[in-house]
């Protein structure tokens, strides 16, 4: 069984990124390896996620993990636990930042997933052990998710979603923010689109983010870099075999969803669910009289 250890900033694996907090932690609880100088993205976001957004935050962490970029989160359902399973999917690494004790799985559904993650990266919190998952120490856990990234990915959030604390504290510690568009009528983008429209930049590919942030892509190996997506819209291999599906039966012509479920044999409800993640990944158009069609 592996034993948590305490790192402090006297530790050689002390994260330097944290020295840029005003009030950094005096130390933390790790169990696996975080390892401190690893380019970081954080990917954040609802607890309650549409499909869309966990197959968009998976498909963003995977890409990030293939290219050697580790991703950090708070294992939280939905967005979170979507964006730790995308970068353990592509064998890269990832860190969960708890707002309870390391000794607490929460939510406990997560077991699996936390032992691997701490199998490939690390589980880290400032708490005591044996802190329960208090609401008040999310906030205070967000701080630390934002100062170990070079940049925060917003992918769902409502007005008054947790993840608008990361992105905040990202701004505040000069990180770069980036928010997944949403549907205007989408209750869980409602957070993203203000993000948009206040300044943030959007976030349509990992091309945006390379962008955003040369000190990522000088740090990644040109063959990973030369791997990934680096237009817009990216390539087919980074959805999930149910949405290549959808693509391939689309073909290149406009079509009605209806046909495609017919075709499918799938229902309205999850056609629907499907192509609104391939819209938001821009691989996907609507079109007036209720039609749609690839733009990929």
């Amino acid at each position: 069984m592996i034993e948590p250890r305490w790192i402090d900033p006297a530790s050689a694996e002390w994260p330097v990124r944290l020295l840029h907090l005003e009030s950094p932690p005096q130390g933390f609880w790790q169990l696996g390896t975080i390892g401190a100088l690893s380019p970081s993205v954080a990917i954040v976001g609802s607890r309650r996620a549409t499909f869309a957004g966990v197959e968009i935050a998976r498909s963003i962490a995977r890409e990030l993990g293939s290219a050697g970029i580790q991703v950090v989160s708070g294992m939280a359902l939905g967005i979170d636990a979507a964006a730790h399973t995308g970068a353990l999917d592509a064998g890269g690494s990832t860190v969960a930042v708890l707002g309870c004790g390391i000794d607490v799985c929460y939510p406990r559904r997560h077991e699996g997933l936390r032992s691997r993650i701490v199998a490939s990266g690390s589980v880290i919190t400032e708490e005591p052990a044996g802190t329960p998952p208090f609401k008040h120490n999310f906030p205070k856990r967000n701080r630390i998710i934002a100062a170990l990234a070079h940049a925060v990915v917003v992918v769902e959030a409502t007005e008054r979603s947790g993840a608008l604390s990361t992105a905040r504290w990202a701004a505040d510690l000069g990180r770069e923010v980036l928010a997944v568009p949403g549907s205007i009528r989408a209750r869980q983008s409602s957070g993203t689109n203000l993000l948009i429209r206040d300044g943030v930049r959007p976030f349509l590919g990992i091309a945006d983010l390379l962008e955003a942030v040369p000190e990522l892509r000088s740090t990644v190996p040109e063959s990973a870099l030369n791997a990934l997506p680096l237009g817009s819209r990216g390539g087919l291999e980074r959805f999930s075999p149910p949405l290549r599906e959808i693509l391939a039966r689309m073909g290149t012509q406009p079509i009605h969803p209806d046909q495609v479920g017919v075709a499918l044999g799938l229902s309205p409800a999850l056609v629907a669910s499907r192509l609104g993640a391939l819209e938001l990944a821009g691989a996907v158009m609507s079109l007036p009289g209720g039609l749609v069609a690839r733009t990929v």
